[in-house]
């Protein structure tokens, strides 16, 4: 029985007490200490009393699973990004998107592929859907005059169409100026800037092509979406490689330039082997997250904001009992178009040919979309089936795992135990924090990464 039921539950303690998560529903249950005892034991398959047997077969009963299992088929697409500039004002040293080219040659998307991409994404929506289109690259920027041309034409062809659409953007904010500002401010853009920490954090591995530090420029971008129309969210997102320092004043430094949240993502893929994360790296990451954590709960006890992204995702993720199979969208209803208007899977798949998806003028290829769906179902992937952390997970990134394997699970199953203890002490501390409606940051892939210590 233990080595099945325990791909069902986990037993974890916070200082509230004893707690059982189960990962169907990503339920959440408060236990006496001589039950949990008593579970402990039979999850060992040290003892096994009649009491906890009769609890976990009637939370964990095949027969009344309480989400049906297996893939579904391709839903409607809610998402695109468009990659309007597959190039790059900075040369980032981990950069796995190749400045935005992808291996091939700096190109930028046409007005004429940009509107086909916006009429198939409401061409291949659900009636009345509230859609996401993003702009990422590259650097987006480089291309300014289609990202404020093609957002009017957005805005207006879903109003005709009953749909009401968002727009995310993703830049490292150096190319910024007022007229871009006041964009954001007045489609609620969700803007996500990538930034490392202070100057010198940040320019270790952030230059600009001739060499020189991007952080000045940056924080100017920064100051002037502040000052000039403030976006509707207003993010940031520090990569973390094996040589980053303490986290927690990262963290702090970031907040302190007035961003809505931050969080971090650990570098795995990149062109330089020395800047990508091995095993053996992220039991120091996870201290550092879990320091991170700690600050902000600290923060919230105080009733201060202290927004930790990775930390404030996963609790209303284990709030809401997210129960996911799939790791994000990727594939199913969010695609990735790129400069000359072909479909992938998402934004980090860009012109490889395996995760071709069809185009924005002929339509997705559902062939493709549904095998993808078949084969990467949680429940159908080891070592993912067997894992107690499963559905917040979703078995992790599609690019991340085909190009370095699983590396992460352990600082994955790490995280999740302490946002959980953290989750059972809110629970009863804070229990306001979860009844107010959460400003949910628009992310063009919602990735597993966001539920289990990384941005997307």
């Amino acid at each position: 029985m233990s080595g099945t039921i325990g791909a069902e539950v986990r037993l974890f303690r916070s200082a509230g007490g004893s707690h059982l998560f189960v990962a169907d529903g990503s339920r959440v249950y408060d236990l006496p200490d001589d039950l949990a005892a008593a579970l402990e034991r039979t999850l060992s398959g040290a003892d096994e009393s009649a009491v906890s047997r009769a609890l976990l077969d009637d939370l964990v009963d095949k027969r009344r699973p309480r989400y049906i299992e297996g893939p579904p088929p391709p839903p409607p697409l809610f998402s695109l990004s468009l990659n309007v500039a597959q190039s790059c004002n900075m040369s980032c040293g981990y950069c796995y998107a190749d400045r935005g080219k992808f291996g091939g040659a700096a190109r930028s998307m046409s007005f004429g592929v940009a509107v086909a991409s916006v009429d198939r994404l409401i061409a291949q929506s659900a009636p009345g859907a509230d859609l996401v289109l993003g702009f990422i690259g590259g650097e987006p920027m480089i291309n300014r005059k289609l990202v404020h041309a093609i957002t009017a034409y957005a805005a207006e062809a879903a109003s005709r169409a009953g749909r009401r659409i968002r727009f995310s953007l993703t830049t490292n904010a150096t190319l910024l100026e007022p007229d871009d500002a006041r964009l954001f401010r007045d489609h609620g853009f969700h803007v996500a800037v990538s930034l490392d920490g202070d100057q010198i954090a940040n320019d270790a591995a952030r230059r600009m092509h001739d060499g020189s530090g991007s952080y000045r420029r940056a924080v100017a971008g920064i100051a002037l979406l502040q000052r000039d129309g403030r976006p509707g969210h207003l993010s940031a997102r520090a990569t973390v490689t094996p040589a980053t320092g303490d986290l927690v004043s990262i963290l702090d430094h970031l907040i302190g330039l007035g961003f809505d949240s931050a969080g971090f993502a650990a570098v795995l893929t990149s062109p330089d082997p020395a800047l990508a994360f091995a095993e053996r790296d992220f039991a120091g990451f996870l201290r550092g997250m879990i320091g991170c954590g700690q600050k902000a709960l600290e923060a919230l006890a105080e009733r201060r904001s202290y927004p930790f992204s990775n930390l404030e995702t996963a609790l209303h993720e284990i709030h809401r009992g997210t129960h996911r199979p799939y790791p994000c969208g990727a594939g199913a209803g969010y695609l990735s178009v790129n400069a000359e208007g072909r479909l992938y899977a998402c934004h980090r798949l860009i012109d490889d040919q395996s995760w071709a998806m069809g185009d924005v003028f002929s339509g997705t290829d559902d062939t493709r979309r549904a095998l993808h769906l078949a084969s990467a179902h949680v429940d159908r992937m080891e070592p993912c089936r067997s894992c107690w952390a499963r559905y917040l997970c979703g078995g992790g990134c599609y690019h991340e795992v085909e190009r370095r394997g699983r590396i992460g699970c352990d600082y994955i199953r790490g995280w999740l135990e302490f946002c959980l203890a953290a989750y059972a002490e809110l629970s009863v501390s804070r229990p306001d924090y979860f009844d107010v409606t959460r400003h949910d940051e628009v992310m063009i892939e919602v990735a597993p990464a966001r539920a289990v210590g990384q941005e997307a």
